[in-house]
């Protein structure tokens, strides 16, 4: 690796960790980039994902302030992220590529929606079953599925948990940012250690997002806070057409 890929590797790390902290969807310019540059598509896939986890971190270390008193909601979500990533990781390991593939532009198109008539669906949600301030039975379900889909490839899984989250949970939209930002962590966390000891990981690419999606997570988490919820909604819906046009081009 020459001195113009790290600086470009490193520089992917800081975009991703920056759009990752604010909505999600990083992985489509890290993973893209490994690719450019040679590396086999699993090695990139599972190096990239060891490599956000510090920038994962970082971004809801930034949005601690919206995490306060939602103790309870990230634990008992964070057992579902933990599941569905350490089963996204096994899928990834034992599945041939395309099997899954096939299916995750249409959950990309499928979060995009529900971030679009979120609130409308929300209302009509809780007019049929009621608003307790608190979330719906489903949103436990719905965010493990969605670990199991980061666990495998990771690119919107923010526009999916925020979709999921937006809908199911009667709270602010900056808040449940905070709570996605821990939910990913743990996705890409455990699906970071499960690839470490059965993977062909590159630790030199591992290193380099490491480090640029930490300055990434904490610009990203400065920027995404300051956004009114219409603004967050829209740069959410804009990230997952990117990302389904990208994945659909590929």
């Amino acid at each position: 690796m020459g001195p113009f890929e790290a600086l470009a590797i490193l520089l992917a790390g800081v975009g991703a960790g920056t759009i990752n902290a604010v909505v999600g969807s990083g992985t489509l310019l890290t993973f893209p980039t490994l690719l450019a540059f040679g590396f086999p598509a699993v090695t990139a896939n599972v190096s990239n994902t060891i490599g956000l986890v510090p920038g994962s971190v970082a971004g809801a270390w930034g949005y601690r302030r919206e995490l306060t008193g939602q103790r309870e909601r990230v634990l008992r979500l964070g057992i579902g992220s933990l599941i569905g990533g350490v089963c996204g990781g096994i899928l990834l390991l034992v599945l041939p590529q395309h099997a899954f593939e096939t299916i995750v532009p249409a959950l990309i198109a499928l979060g995009v929606l529900l971030v679009i008539f979120g609130p409308r669906i929300s209302r009509w949600v809780n007019a049929r079953h009621g608003d307790g301030g608190g979330e719906h039975w489903w949103v436990w379900p719905a965010v493990l599925a969605t670990g199991v889909y980061g666990g495998y490839f990771g690119a919107a899984q923010g526009v999916l948990l925020m979709a999921v989250l937006g809908i199911g949970v009667a709270d602010s939209l900056q808040r449940l940012n905070g709570t996605k930002n821990v939910l990913a962590a743990i996705v890409n966390a455990v699906a970071g250690v499960l690839f470490t000891f059965v993977a062909d990981v590159d630790w030199r690419v591992v290193v380099l997002i490491a480090v640029g999606s930490v300055i990434g997570g904490l610009l990203g988490a400065s920027v995404g806070r300051r956004l009114p919820p219409q603004v967050l909604r829209g740069v959410i819906v804009v990230v997952g057409v990117v990302a389904l046009v990208a994945l659909l081009a590929r």
